[in-house]
């Protein structure tokens, strides 16, 4: 599936903007982290772009959210591996993260966030205004960006990477989209 029929996709399911350029900024945190690792950029950014594709019909429904985008990402045709990062990024299924775009797709569900939320409190709101030592000092106030998992974002170390190495590839990523994102 190429990027515009997958959008095309995206978009029937997902309306909230917001959750759009969540999905963006997760699509290019996954394609630098592939790059990083060497792995099919364009699969890892589909598994990213998509992963919270059911979100709108399973929001109230933790333990549905992602079981119904993986069956839906089957049913559409997309690769095993994609089908199943895209249900182990939810860890209520307590399913095992195996393959590298698992545990990369788990780790940047949740900093994607912590960027985002970073940028939205400095008076220019963009991602231009914050460095890899402002989001580490973010993520260990455990009352700012509550939503963002800490330990799921800790999980960077299943990469093999520091907090700070995952933060700046993936501040990095986001601030390739910047535009896209509005930040």
């Amino acid at each position: 599936m190429e990027r515009n029929e997958a959008l095309a996709e995206l978009k029937k399911y997902v309306k909230n903007k917001n959750l759009l350029k969540h999905m963006y900024a997760c699509e290019a945190v996954m394609k630098i982290l592939a790059r990083h690792f060497g792995e099919d950029e364009e699969k890892w950014g589909m598994a990213g772009l998509l992963h919270d594709i059911d979100y709108d019909e399973t929001k109230d429904d933790p333990v549905r959210h992602s079981k119904v985008g993986a069956d839906m990402l089957k049913n559409l045709g997309l690769s095993e591996d994609i089908v199943y990062a895209v249900k182990v990024h939810n860890e209520v299924h307590g399913l095992p993260r195996v393959s590298l775009m698992d545990k990369a797709l788990y780790a940047t569900d949740p900093v994607t966030g912590l960027i985002v939320a970073g940028a939205l409190i400095k008076p220019q709101k963009k991602l231009a205004a914050i460095d890899v030592p402002f989001l580490v000092n973010r993520f260990h106030e455990k009352s700012f960006a509550r939503g963002a998992n800490r330990e799921q974002i800790a999980c960077c170390s299943e990469l093999g990477f520091t907090l700070e190495e995952f933060l700046a590839l993936s501040l990095e990523a986001m601030q390739g989209i910047s535009r896209e994102l509005g930040l």
